[in-house]
């Protein structure tokens, strides 16, 4: 009697180690799906904000040094966001242009996150001062770090 409780009891252990790990695959895909829509929504802002004062530069809509500076002041607080955050492991995704070179060297792609929000940083300071030749520069430097990010990290 005792041998057969304790095949019920290992087939019953089993049986629940068993669910448990195949219950936790949907919640780990679940979760980096999350992570995916994140850094989605977060490069989207960046986009935003980046094609509206582009914009502006290059004479497709009117130049507005106030909107130019809330534009900057909405990029620099986006690029204060733990994007990190957004690239776990085994995070890549068919929904993503994320390159796997991302995690092969994620030190590299951390710092030219830090590089990027540096430049959106000294852009907000550029365009409240309302020079638009500086805030021109500013903008292209900003552009610079975005396009050193893409230009290794993303397809």
């Amino acid at each position: 009697m005792k041998s057969r409780h304790s095949l019920i009891a290992r087939t019953l252990g089993l049986s629940a180690t068993f669910l448990l790990l195949h219950s936790s695959v949907p919640a780990v895909a679940g979760e980096i799906e999350k992570a995916v829509e994140y850094r989605q929504g977060v490069m989207n802002v960046f986009s935003w904000n980046m094609k509206a004062m582009g914009d502006m530069m290059k004479g497709k809509t009117e130049f507005d040094k106030g909107r130019f500076a809330d534009h900057a002041q909405e990029l620099s607080n986006a690029s204060k966001f733990k994007l990190m955050n957004g690239f776990p492991e085994d995070s890549e995704s068919d929904e993503s242009d994320a390159l796997a070179e991302i995690w092969m060297d994620f030190e590299d792609f951390e710092s030219k996150y830090q590089d990027f929000g540096s430049a959106a940083q000294a852009l907000e300071k550029v365009a409240q001062g309302g020079d638009k030749g500086s805030m021109g520069a500013a903008l292209k430097k900003t552009g610079k770090s975005c396009k050193a990010c893409h230009k290794k990290y993303k397809n």
